[in-house]
């Protein structure tokens, strides 16, 4: 592909990322939090096993950042109390084994990470899908008419 054609690829890309964002709920925007943070560890062992240092660490930095100023930043704690307090902990954790496993070069720790971050998406993930069907059976609720 020439650099007019990747540049053209790359506007596109992040026109449909802000577009995504610009609409998203919050639960959704959380959601796409989880994914961003998931893709940059999976492309961080990808680097890692590859060789690439320069790669693996920019994937990590982008990880980190996620969970750091995106998700953790998120968090409620006077509203969330005790899950808030605990995802927070959680997100500390999680930073500081990316930040080690970029100095040791470790892909263990990648891979926790990345098993960790799977498990609180896919709770997330259900949370959405119950709020769906509380919105389904509350509008059916509102329509029944005796």
């Amino acid at each position: 592909m020439n650099k007019t054609a990747q540049r053209r690829a790359n506007t596109y890309k992040s026109v449909g990322i802000e577009t995504g964002v610009l609409t998203a709920s919050p639960h959704q925007l959380i959601a796409m939090l989880f994914d961003g943070a998931l893709q940059a560890v999976a492309a961080a062992s990808l680097q890692m096993k590859a060789g690439n240092i320069s790669g693996k660490g920019e994937s990590i930095s982008r990880a980190i950042n996620i969970i750091d100023s995106g998700l953790r930043a998120s968090l409620d704690k006077k509203l969330g109390g005790e899950i808030a307090e605990n995802l927070d902990a959680l997100y500390d954790y999680l930073c500081r084994r990316l930040l080690l496993a970029n100095m040791k070069n470790n892909p263990e720790m990648l891979e926790e990470a990345h098993r960790l971050l799977s498990g609180l998406k896919s709770g997330w993930d259900h949370i959405g899908t119950l709020q769906a069907a509380v919105k389904e059976t509350s509008a059916a609720v509102i329509n029944f008419k005796v």
